[in-house]
């Protein structure tokens, strides 16, 4: 992206547009709108070299959304989006909610068979894809998943070079030519609190992914509570890793981020020296991250120095997955900045729980629900585990998203009496602060023995031989499951499985302790940067 964008960006509003105030009503779009209105000439986007403010953004994105009305499409009709994090995300994904449109984010590692499948799921009568690179060339499996999808009408193909003037593909129309005439501004569609902004997919560990469909109210309200739970300054700069299709990125920071007026400073592919490096360089004050992103950081060797990374740095966020207490300690030490834990899941907007400025945090813990959120632990049958624990999650509140899109059977399965069960089993101590245990699908049942892989790769990343640890189960004839652990070792260590295994034998309980071991040199993980264990087994 660079031509047209960073002639846009001289101008900052094409066409001499000004951004434009609009009357009230509750759509997820306030949020650029109303930094737009504030602070137009502020940077809301730095990719690379380019800078990109408040205000092209809002103009592109209201451009965005009269390309839709002018091809028909509006308030009920879902609009798919396959985009890295790179600045065309913002202003799609901000346009189809203007045009009073759903977003159905993709993953951006999506082959075109799923693409396929979620453009006709969902239901997409359009789909913006990213051209993509020749290693992940998006915009070619974007445009064969379109092409075998049975409904989605039009193509629009965002290319690497704004500049590009005719289409690779006959079917597709390139972005900016088809932006060419529409009027940057636009009276949004008339989006009320309970209409669907977003459908979000799960990543179908138990089946075909399914659509977590989330109203305006729910995107809204996890916004301002999730803002309001993270320390500020006048000025914030947040480094968008996270990518911006899933709930943690795109709620937690892209959506946070705008709602305070804060510079977005986007990479998009995680990794720890280009991170660090743009932390140094854009004084980047607030970082969210996976643990994964969290033991990178911990484990680079010293690319830039994290005094100089941190310098401007108040506030670290992880979520995702639980955090090692090891990675956790040990990055509070490198950097000097205190990790919050939160935890929430797609269905929930994405924030249930926190550990909140206003009350001690607890290391290991996932904190306690938000504002406006109630949470407890449940057994089997729905009913209430007291004390505790452990128990299933279960979460009520503005987060709890309408239901999954099209499944009204699926979603009474995990919603009842508006109370969503997240598959998550966790303890409760006397304080009301939550520690999860593991997912309830990753439990190991060994001879009868209910073991939790995650307590078990807490205790092996606590062997100064051990950098990384994933625990599964493995089918056994006698014991029904075996406990098996993958291993990445720290650089340079030479530890063999026979001496973790007896180590294993003196730190675990007879039933606990892996009986196989595996050493790996990387982990296969979800572009946000989870380990798949599902994978492993």
């Amino acid at each position: 992206m660079s031509a047209t964008v960073c002639t846009l960006a001289g101008n900052n509003r094409p066409g001499g547009q000004q951004p434009r105030a609009r009357s009230a009503m509750l759509n997820l779009s306030v949020l650029l709108e109303d930094a737009a209105r504030k602070t137009p000439d502020r940077d809301a986007v730095v990719f690379g070299e380019m800078r990109l403010s408040y205000a092209l953004i809002e103009t592109v994105a209201n451009q965005v959304a009269n390309l839709l009305r002018d091809r028909g499409i509006g308030p009920g009709d879902r609009v798919a989006l396959s985009c890295p994090n790179v600045p065309y995300f913002p202003m799609a994904y901000f346009g189809i909610l203007k045009a009073g449109a759903a977003v159905v984010p993709l993953n951006v590692l999506l082959k075109p068979r799923e693409i396929a499948y979620h453009l006709d799921d969902s239901g997409a009568r359009a789909l913006f894809v990213f051209e993509g690179t020749p290693e992940l060339p998006l915009g070619e499996m974007g445009r064969a998943g379109f092409q075998d999808a049975a409904g989605c009408e039009h193509l629009f193909l965002m290319t690497a070079d704004p500049g590009a003037a005719e289409s690779p593909y006959p079917d597709a129309e390139l972005f900016w030519p088809a932006l060419t005439g529409m009027p940057g501004t636009i009276d949004p569609a008339p989006t009320g609190a309970d209409d669907t902004a977003v459908i979000l997919y799960t990543s179908g560990t138990t089946g075909r992914p399914k659509g977590a469909e989330l109203s305006h109210s729910n995107m809204l309200m996890n916004a301002f509570v999730s803002e309001a739970m993270f320390e500020r300054r006048e000025h914030d700069v947040l480094l968008v890793t996270l990518p911006m299709f899933h709930a943690f990125g795109q709620s937690c920071v892209m959506n946070v981020g705008l709602r305070r007026g804060a510079t977005l400073v986007l990479q998009p592919r995680f990794e720890a020296a280009e991170a660090l490096r743009l932390m140094a360089r854009e004084k980047v004050t607030l970082f969210a991250g996976v643990p994964t992103m969290y033991w990178a950081l911990l484990s680079d060797p010293g690319t830039v120095p994290a005094e100089e990374a941190a310098a401007a740095l108040h506030t670290c966020v992880s979520g995702g997955a639980s955090l090692p207490l090891e990675v956790l300690n040990g990055c509070e030490a490198k950097f000097g900045v205190k990790i919050l834990e939160g935890y929430g899941l797609s269905e929930t907007s994405p924030v249930a729980s926190f550990n909140q400025l206003d009350r001690p945090t607890k290391p290991g813990s996932i904190g306690t629900p938000i504002w406006g959120v109630d949470m407890k632990l449940i057994d089997d049958e729905w009913k209430t585990v007291e004390g505790e624990g452990p128990g299933e999650i279960a979460v009520r509140g503005h987060n709890v998203m309408k239901g999954y899109y099209g499944r009204p059977e699926a979603t009474a399965e995990v919603v009842r009496d508006g109370w969503f069960r997240t598959g998550d089993i966790a303890r409760r101590d006397e304080d009301g602060f939550y520690f999860i245990v593991d997912r309830s699908k990753d439990l190991i049942i060994r001879g009868g023995f209910n073991v939790y892989p995650r307590e078990i790769e807490e205790v092996l990343m606590t062997h100064p031989a051990v950098s990384l640890a994933a625990v599964v189960g493995v089918p056994h004839d006698r014991h029904g499951e075996e406990i098996k652990a993958y291993v990445i070792r720290e650089p340079d260590a030479e530890v063999t499985e026979d001496e973790l295994l007896a180590w294993g034998r003196e730190n675990f309980a007879a039933y606990k302790y892996p009986r196989i071991v595996e050493f790996r040199d990387d982990f296969p993980m979800t572009a946000t940067g989870k380990i798949l264990k599902r994978e492993l087994r």
